[in-house]
């Protein structure tokens, strides 16, 4: 989670949204990503999106099956669906989001009987420091 927060600085010092992602398999780092929205303009470059990309061209392969998913924020919708869909065995995040999160808020796409995997979940790992990264970057853009 270290490597996903260290990523989520590089992202505000960008502008970005501080969020960082990291997709290991076993003892390998497969690809470190941030949120990535603005430059280039890409309303699907979410940290995870642009992590799973990456791991799957490391892969050679669209499905990441037993790969572990760590990101610094709880999943929106598209990310969680994508996570499905690439089949991440285990996803780590850090801070809940209980405006746009679709994990254990909204949508909570795992829990529908359409989603054909459901990754174990695991929350709160580096929860304060991601939250603070979060906060402290918004309230400098009021």
């Amino acid at each position: 989670m270290q490597t996903a927060l260290e990523a989520a600085r590089k992202a505000a010092e960008a502008g970005e949204v501080p969020v960082g992602a990291v997709v290991v398999k076993g003892d390998e780092v497969l690809a470190v990503a941030a949120n990535a929205t603005r430059s280039p303009p890409d309303p699907t470059g979410h940290a995870e999106i642009r992590a799973m990309r990456t791991a799957a061209e490391a892969l050679g392969d669209e499905r990441l099956t037993g790969c572990d998913l760590y990101v610094t924020l709880e999943p929106c919708a598209m990310c969680a669906g994508a996570i499905s869909h690439a089949r991440i065995a285990r996803l780590y995040y850090a801070a809940s989001d209980p405006k746009g999160g679709a994990v254990e808020h909204g949508a909570r796409v795992f829990e529908h009987k359409q989603c054909l995997h459901s990754p174990e979940v695991y929350s709160g790992m580096g929860e304060i420091e991601a939250a603070e990264l979060l906060r402290g970057f918004f309230r400098q853009r009021r």
